[in-house]
């Protein structure tokens, strides 16, 4: 593939961005292919990303939500999105990481977080940022409800998949 980016490169680019006054560097392949390298918070290069919802298995389900589940039109769903149903009374979802990164729960230092315990979010709202290779991704509510419990502290690192947050949605 020719139209990759050598790291070497990349990595040489950061080191020089390190010690100049120069905040970020953005460059293109003549491929096409992108990178920005930013070293300041306040002009971070936000990509909103839909968090992942963690959805009752079939086996746990009560009989009426196994035969809505088993009915439902399976084959619409997109094979790239994660599956979502609606939790039975008294079942949180959990939100969790869509990516390797490290965890933030506020825009800035020192700023407000985006949500805390207790609090009611809707959909589509900004529930943290996971920063993943300098890049600052704002993870976005996929549901509405009541935030109840957060599983990770600020500036700590998280695993593709680990829970974020718990979330009652009927709550």
């Amino acid at each position: 593939m020719t139209d990759m980016i050598d790291l070497r490169y990349v990595k040489k680019l950061i080191e020089m961005l390190d010690g100049s006054t120069v905040d970020s560097v953005e460059m293109t392949s003549d491929k096409g292919t992108k990178i920005r390298i930013s070293k300041s918070p306040q002009h971070r290069g936000h990509m909103p990303m839909p968090a992942q919802v963690a959805v009752p298995t079939l086996m746990s389900a009560s009989p009426v939500l196994q035969a809505a589940l088993a009915t439902s039109a399976a084959p619409a769903l997109d094979a790239q999105a994660p599956a979502r149903t609606e939790p039975a009374r008294g079942q949180h979802l959990e939100v969790k990481s869509p990516m390797v990164g490290t965890y933030y729960s506020q825009p800035d230092p020192g700023s407000k977080p985006y949500v805390s315990v207790g609090q009611r979010i809707e959909k589509g709202q900004i529930l943290c940022i996971i920063e993943a290779m300098k890049i600052m991704n704002e993870i976005e509510s996929e549901f509405s409800g009541v935030v109840t419990e957060v599983s990770v502290s600020d500036s700590q690192p998280v695993e593709y998949g680990q829970v974020l947050m718990r979330v009652d949605p009927n709550g």
